[in-house]
């Protein structure tokens, strides 16, 4: 690793050199985040009834003009009483008769800032050190020439919703479909008509995947270079369904995850990221209790056990199909993910039930999301004969760490580099 580790920050020496050079060169660069990885923003009409004395209109105080304010991240989360009012403000419903999901009634919700960057950089402007998400990636290309608004753009989506199986409405997954689409077209234009590189995290990965299979292959030629995905959970995690059976605090200090597990519930993109059947199979126990035990198969029957029976049809009709087909785009795509964090593979449970955390026995990942479902690609496409795919291994890097530590930087940038140098040595030839 050592070994590794210097050879890519020479080169990112020697890249940071021939920025000026390399500029011109540049394939214009569209970052797509994951899961909580920007900014949401959430706006209380008279529809909203409040779910206690804290949760009322006047809260919080700070809001815009128009009354604008900062749904996540929020550090007054952390605090019990407010604890509550976020759960109810971040709550998804889904309705029957549509067939899609809908905000809580009385909120209204916005994403900050799309096709920029600045909504990536930090959960919390205010709390740079503590919410840093992209920024440190976004500093690194910088460093070769990139720049923001220029021939570098941001995705930022409202992560809660999802996308939905062919022949159901996801009116938000949709739209932000359509507007990452959209982006795309701008940034070839604004560049001299080059293709442009998406590179996301988690599961931006999976948004990607399905826009590209979702436009025609004349399409993809014209308009993409490249796809780079981070930790992207191709297949679910087994993480997801103790967020599901018992709420989680991700790490997060003062937090009971009680408190939150409705809202991680109500979350479509959640329910898009339990373990694929297709993938863990049946015969591998995932959560155990002292009554049951659930494989990837059972998720209908995990659903309605933890207590969340209204997640069941969804499941099936809307996200399982989607999960069941993982089609070659035929685009270039690289895979970097982490390995060898202890990632948990099955949940314990004891006689108190779903209410309590679990133990786990863990396994190998990035420490949120498994090997199988990392590198699932590699034996999924293995025979698609006109689909290129690499692989890069980060021992020891985590999920998240993967957009913070430098070693993982130094192997995106490198990547990046060599995408345009192959691009740029195919002009020179022609």
């Amino acid at each position: 690793m050592r070994g590794l580790g210097l050879k890519l920050a020479l080169l990112r020496i020697a890249m940071m050199l021939c920025v000026c050079k390399a500029t011109s060169s540049l394939h214009p660069l569209i970052l797509v985040p994951g899961s909580g990885g920007n900014q949401l923003e959430a706006r209380l009409t008279t529809g909203y009834k409040p779910s206690g004395l804290f949760c009322g209109r006047f809260y919080p105080i700070f809001k815009d003009k128009e009354g604008w304010f900062r749904l996540w991240f929020d550090p007054s989360v952390l605090l019990a009483p407010f604890t509550k009012c976020f759960n109810q403000r971040m709550m998804l419903y889904y309705d029957p008769d549509l067939d899609d999901y809908r905000n809580a009634p009385g909120v209204e919700t916005r994403v900050p800032e799309f096709g920029s960057t600045n909504s990536l950089l930090y959960l919390n402007p205010n709390l740079k050190r503590l919410t840093a998400y992209m920024a440190p990636l976004v500093k690194f290309l910088e460093e070769i020439g990139y720049v923001s608004g220029e021939t570098m753009f941001g995705a930022p989506y409202d992560f809660r919703y999802g996308l939905a199986a062919e022949g159901h409405p996801s009116h938000v997954g949709s739209k932000f479909l359509q507007d990452l689409k959209d982006l795309i077209e701008k940034a070839s234009a604004s560049n001299g008509g080059k293709p442009v590189i998406l590179l996301s995290h988690s599961l931006g990965g999976l948004y990607v995947l399905q826009l590209l299979n979702r436009n025609p292959p004349s399409w993809r030629r014209r308009f993409i270079k490249h796809f780079i995905a981070l930790s992207a959970p191709w297949g679910g995690t087994v993480q997801e369904m103790l967020t599901f059976a018992s709420g989680s605090s991700f790490g997060v200090p003062l937090v009971d995850p009680l408190l939150v597990r409705g809202e991680q519930r109500s979350s479509v993109s959640n329910l898009w990221l339990m373990p694929s059947p297709k993938l863990f199979g049946s015969g591998k126990a995932l959560v155990i209790t002292p009554n049951k035990a659930y494989s990837a198969h059972d998720i209908p029957e995990f659903l309605n056990d933890i207590g969340y029976p209204e997640g069941v049809i969804p499941y099936i009709s809307r996200i399982l199909p989607m999960t069941e087909s993982l089609a070659a785009p035929n685009v270039g795509l690289t895979c970097i993910f982490g390995t060898g964090v202890k990632t948990p593979e099955t949940l314990l449970y004891a006689k108190a039930g779903f209410d309590k955390q679990p133990e786990a026995v863990y396994g190998d990942g990035d420490g949120t999301v498994n090997l199988e479902s990392l590198s699932a690609l590699e034996s999924l496409w293995a025979f698609e004969k006109n689909q290129s795919l690499k692989v890069i291994r980060l021992s020891g890097i985590s999920h998240n760490s993967i957009l913070e530590i430098s070693a993982a930087l130094d192997a995106i940038i490198a990547e990046i580099s060599s995408i345009n140098s192959k691009a740029q040595a195919e002009v020179s030839f022609e």
